[in-house]
């Protein structure tokens, strides 16, 4: 069976999908908060290898850039923040379309992996309590992988 990684057209397309979201959230007055530090300036990249990673694709992110414990501690301790999450994720719905990302199961898919990734795994918690060997946590068509 195809990976949504396959479906999302490998890293070529999840790299689209990673710039037209970027685009949109530096644009948004709320969003582009998240990056009041500045994005690096392979953020893009860096985003797509995740993301491909970890919806079934190679091993890309940990190869080149770290892992899921720096990860976590990057995005960490920073508090609720409710709305900005909700208008990521709206961010992240528009660039679907933006990328040609369109097919309908595709597309949920992908929505539930970001909406799931957006609230869960980050914010929640503070740096010391991340565990060193924690993993990219996997997606498929039927949610999160044990």
């Amino acid at each position: 069976m195809e990976t949504v990684y396959e479906a999302a057209g490998g890293s070529e397309g999840l790299l689209r999908l990673a710039a037209a979201w970027h685009e949109l959230v530096m644009a948004d007055p709320l969003v582009s908060h998240a990056f009041h530090g500045g994005a690096k300036p392979d953020h893009t990249e860096r985003l797509a290898a995740y993301w491909g990673e970890a919806l079934g694709g190679p091993p890309a992110y940990t190869a080149t850039y770290g892992d899921e414990a720096s990860v976590e501690r990057l995005h960490s301790g920073n508090g609720e923040h409710d709305e900005m999450n909700r208008r990521a994720i709206e961010c992240f719905d528009e660039a679907l379309t933006n990328a040609g990302l369109t097919d309908p199961r595709l597309s949920q898919v992908l929505h539930d992996y970001f909406a799931w990734a957006t609230v869960t795994p980050m914010y929640h918690h503070r740096a010391d309590d991340i565990l060193d060997d924690a993993q990219i946590p996997r997606w498929s068509w039927d949610g999160l992988q044990g």
